[in-house]
């Protein structure tokens, strides 16, 4: 049986009784692909016949193989970046499609996928307009670390971390929507409870698009300043916020990067939510979670680390304004700074250079 039975709730999120028993099925898996494809069988009723979180899981290493095979030959290791987007909402939309496949009740979990859509909508979106999807075009922080490591070394760190662990934990992102699955064959009906998680959902993903939008905003006026040491026309932004070279306004300013602030917590909250549909105080599908907040305190340390250099100030920031967890009152310029060199200044001194 694709599913197991489960008597109750609190048996949904029980890892002895709905992974456990099929991860023999994740070994047995390659050979009954490549045996339904020889035998000309149909891979829709073996993908309907197959434990959805087996079938998820086996994908998510099938990939990791193919982000380190073209990140290997292309020398570029933003494959999973590119993909990152995309990945919990297609392993979302897994679910809700074996769901409907084998006839099961899915409100619940087409619920999780709706706001999972707007959420890679979003944040693809903003990949895309930074660049993210150009030929070439690579993560400046895989570039530091390459430069630090030697290449065996990163080879190794490709190998394990970069192709495979980031594979599996997007999936493992959306492991708590299994639990979801499971729980709705007990209560079938949207409930309450479930909208507000939806409504929550949304209003983090509301608050990326601002934050990411007032980023937006304030470097692209700065690289307008830059190249014409003048403060852009109808730009929001004074001489002073440009020539600090960080953004320290709006969302910005409460919290240092609001943007990776929702990100954990949406991931969190569908965590949550698989608690709250299995009734258990917490469950293995908080892995995924785990790991991601794991990886912002890294991606974290090293981003500020690189931008503290670059910017004095961005020291006082630190003090005043949290990274993660948002601050009661906002970032204050400090009286006495550090003398800066400002950007209107290198512009001007790099125009004779041109010349």
């Amino acid at each position: 049986m694709a599913l197991p039975w489960v008597k109750t709730l609190e048996d949904c999120a029980d890892y002895s009784q709905v992974v456990e028993p099929y991860l023999p099925e994740l070994y047995e898996l390659p050979g009954k692909v490549v045996d339904a494809i020889s035998n000309h069988d149909s891979l829709v009723e073996l993908y309907k016949n197959t434990n959805p979180l087996v079938s998820g899981l086996g994908f998510s290493i099938f990939l990791g193989a193919i982000f380190l095979v073209v990140s290997e030959v292309n020398r570029n290791y933003s494959q999973v970046d590119r993909a990152w987007s995309l990945l919990p909402t297609i392993y979302n939309a897994h679910f809700a499609a074996w769901s409907h496949l084998n006839g099961l009740p899915s409100r619940r979990v087409d619920l999780v996928l709706f706001w999972s859509v707007i959420w890679s909508a979003r944040l693809t979106f903003n990949y895309w307009r930074k660049g993210g999807y150009n030929i070439g075009s690579e993560d400046y922080r895989w570039e530091i670390i390459r430069g630090k490591v030697p290449p065996a070394l990163f080879f190794i760190f490709n190998i394990t971390f970069i192709s495979f662990v980031q594979s599996v934990l997007l999936f493992l992102l959306a492991a708590p929507t299994y639990i979801i699955l499971l729980a709705s064959n007990h209560e079938r009906e949207i409930t309450a409870a479930d909208i507000g998680f939806t409504a929550a959902e949304l209003a983090l993903i509301l608050s990326e698009w601002f934050s990411d939008q007032q980023q937006w905003d304030y470097q692209t006026a700065k690289k307008e300043y830059q190249k014409t040491a003048k403060v852009p026309r109808g730009c929001r932004f004074t001489r002073e916020d440009l020539d600090r070279g960080f953004i320290t306004s709006g969302l910005w300013a409460y919290c240092r990067h609001p943007n990776f602030a929702a990100e954990q917590t949406i991931w969190m909250l569908l965590y949550q939510w698989s608690c709250y549909a299995s009734k258990t105080f917490y469950n293995w599908a908080g892995l995924g979670v785990l790991f991601l907040l794991m990886i912002f305190q890294g991606s974290t340390w090293l981003t500020e680390l690189i931008t503290s250099g670059k910017y004095p100030e961005y020291k006082f920031y630190q003090k005043q304004v949290g990274a993660h967890i948002p601050s009661l009152s906002p970032y204050r310029t400090p009286t006495a700074t550090p003398k800066v060199i400002r950007t209107s200044d290198l512009a001007k001194r790099q125009k004779p250079k041109q010349k």
